[in-house]
């Protein structure tokens, strides 16, 4: 493929921009090569600047579940911006939004709007700790909620043990109230409550991990989760940001049937838009100003363009369950295929799907946690990549991300997929 405007694009953005783009896994550092530039997409399918088109496997990192530019987004979002991109003012369809997220997600008694993911997490960690009077929180490793300082935090040397800083900037003190735990390790977290429950305000956590690959929890892993916070009076925070309505209307919570206290949205939301949202108990959410001490503000915090985006899509999902039967069955139908590839070419590799979400992992070892996901083979990884990329096939350039499955996929795209997959092996 010419991909020659790309590179030119790459080579004027890196005298402009820190690496040459505007967030890390864009660079390409993970899988070698230049990133490409794309200048639009629609359905399934993505288009760069020298009008390659590929078969999208990110969508935006998850919000995608319909297809780019899905005709009733892109409407309402036109419709929205005519009448002004934002008024720092409250809006008919924050109200509007927020009433279809708590009718979606019962388990959600109040919402606040932001602006991102990061946000979200960031603020729902400073309400759990106004709310219990407490200042550690417990997060898991190889989990991602963004890039806020108590986030940024790396497992220390022992079993139970305060993290340490992973990025310069992020100081001491802030790793000193982080703990951090294995993922799907629940005799680690015993411990660590055992420890120090009572100065824990919140665990947070990714039901279904995305930014270690996609990794389902272990039988019990949550329940026992659920049963420690109730014990040691700690707020559970699910991350919802790539499970919420991606794997069911009302997300990772629906499919285990854990009630989480506080849980945070991303760009889903808003259809790809900037957003994000946190939400939960209404005790908890009281805290929040102006109705209690813990503050929080945004000007673009329910912005009329995201809420109108997020109408269009959520209405259409909380309108149509069957969508999400049609994912699993076309997640469930590429699985199947890559499986069978991937068998015939006698490649030692692990999948881990659910829902509409999935990945590879090249290695013989199952893959649970960071430290099993660590051990893949990255070498292979990156020959697929660009194997894949060579054959029109766009995945994340990185080791540890999960694909995103959309419902534009047509079984003829899965079969490209697959066939991709063969010929990137080979």
């Amino acid at each position: 493929m010419n991909i020659s405007e790309s590179k030119k694009l790459f080579e004027r953005a890196v005298r402009l921009i820190p690496g040459g783009v505007n967030s890390p896994v864009r660079a390409f550092k993970a899988v070698g090569g230049s990133p490409i530039f794309f200048k639009r997409a629609k359905g399934a399918y993505l288009f760069d600047e020298d009008d390659n088109k590929y078969i999208d496997y990110i969508g935006s990192w998850g919000p995608m579940l319909l297809g780019h530019a899905y005709p009733k987004v892109i409407e309402a979002v036109q419709k929205a911006a005519a009448d002004s991109t934002s008024f720092g003012a409250p809006t008919r369809r924050e109200v509007e939004l927020a009433e279809l997220i708590l009718d979606m997600v019962p388990t959600i008694d109040k919402i606040r709007m932001v602006n991102s993911g990061t946000e979200a997490c960031m603020s729902a960690i400073r309400v759990a700790r106004g709310y219990t009077g407490r200042n550690k929180i417990l997060k898991f490793e190889g989990n991602y909620h963004g890039h806020a300082d108590s986030f940024l935090i790396k497992a220390g040397s022992g079993a139970l043990t305060f993290g340490t800083p992973s990025s310069p900037g992020v100081t001491p003190g802030t790793a000193a109230d982080t703990l951090t735990a294995r993922h799907n390790d629940l005799e680690q977290v015993k411990g660590i409550c055992a420890e120090n429950g009572s100065e824990i305000a919140a665990i947070i956590l990714e039901p279904v991990t995305g930014n270690m690959g996609c990794i389902p929890p272990e039988p019990g892993f949550l329940e026992g989760l659920r049963a420690l916070c109730d014990e040691h009076g700690i707020v559970l925070i699910f991350d919802e940001v790539m499970t919420g309505f991606r794997l069911a209307r009302g997300g990772a919570q629906e499919i285990y049937e854990i009630e989480a206290d506080l849980v945070t949205y991303g760009k889903i939301i808003g259809a790809g838009l900037p957003v994000g949202a946190y939400g939960g108990k209404a005790e908890i959410m009281n805290c929040v100003s102006p109705d209690g001490p813990v503050y929080q503000a945004g000007t673009l915090s329910g912005n009329p363009l995201a809420m109108a985006a997020g109408l269009a899509l959520l209405s259409d999902l909380h309108a149509n369950p069957q969508i999400y039967t049609e994912l699993d069955e076309k997640s469930a139908y590429l699985e199947k295929g890559l499986r069978q590839v991937l068998d015939k070419i006698g490649e030692e590799y692990t999948i881990n799907r659910l829902g509409s979400m999935i990945n590879i992992f090249f290695g013989s070892h199952k893959v649970k946690d960071y430290d099993t996901a660590s051990k893949i083979d990255a070498e292979r990884i990156k020959d697929y990549f660009h194997g894949m990329l060579h054959n029109g096939v766009y995945l994340p350039p990185a080791a540890y991300e999960t694909w995103f499955v959309s419902n534009a996929h047509t079984y003829e795209d899965l079969d490209a997929t697959i066939n991709a997959t063969e010929q990137a092996l080979m």
